[in-house]
């Protein structure tokens, strides 16, 4: 799992509490994203997520073929949940649930 999304209902009280306990300031700082890395990984906070069906956070693995990928977890019993979508600058993602609903997330860098 290359990165982890948070839905958040109030983007700044939550970038204070996240630097606060990863001890970085966010790299990317935007209305629809706030984004920190550390080291190979991300966390984030998506503060749209409720509004998008969110209920909890959301594990994005990195893939280099997202729509392949799709269909290979499609075959073995996933759900898609949100198509394949670029959410700036070339960066698409996409979930899926599992048969528990369980969220799956995929990511595709440009």
């Amino acid at each position: 799992m290359n990165a982890i999304v948070y839905p958040v209902r109030d983007a700044a009280r939550a970038k204070e509490l996240y630097a606060a306990w990863l001890g970085t300031e966010p790299y990317v700082d935007t209305a629809y994203y706030v984004g920190f890395r550390l080291g190979d990984h991300e966390v984030g906070l998506d503060p749209h997520g409720f509004d998008q069906g969110l209920t909890a956070p959301v594990g994005y693995t990195d893939v280099s073929d997202i729509e392949e990928t799709l269909s290979r977890l499609e075959d073995a019993g996933a759900t898609r949940k949100d198509a394949p979508h670029d959410v700036g600058g070339g960066m698409l993602i996409a979930t899926v649930t599992d048969p528990d609903g369980h969220v799956i997330g995929l990511r595709q860098q440009p």
